[in-house]
């Protein structure tokens, strides 16, 4: 079983960063991978409490994808610099596309 974290920007314009999230975990999922992601987090806590359940969700993982734009993001940015210390397999939403026969359009 591939356990696998996307992150990726969700400030900004939520609504169509979060459908970023879904998408990319359906067509992920599709692969037969289980997915997390913190877009599917409840609204109304704050950054240092959504950081540590994203952190504990990232330990249970295999791997990151990362989505467009992370870069442009503090807490991606965070959990890509976590993910990479503690030696997770990262790869940018290409990349899993090239090794999946499923399409993935981020909006």
């Amino acid at each position: 079983m591939i356990a696998t974290y996307i992150a990726g920007p969700i400030s900004g314009n939520i609504d169509i960063n979060k459908q970023a999230f879904f998408s990319a975990a359906e067509q992920l999922q599709s692969s037969g991978r289980v997915v997390l992601h913190s877009a599917s987090l409840p609204v109304g806590l704050t950054e240092p409490q959504y950081m540590d359940i994203c952190f504990a969700m990232i330990r249970a993982c295999n791997e990151m994808v990362m989505l467009p734009g992370w870069r442009k993001s503090s807490g991606a940015t965070a959990e890509y610099y976590y993910a990479k210390k503690i030696g997770l397999k990262i790869v940018d939403v290409p990349v899993v596309l090239l090794e999946s026969p499923h399409c993935f359009r981020v909006k």
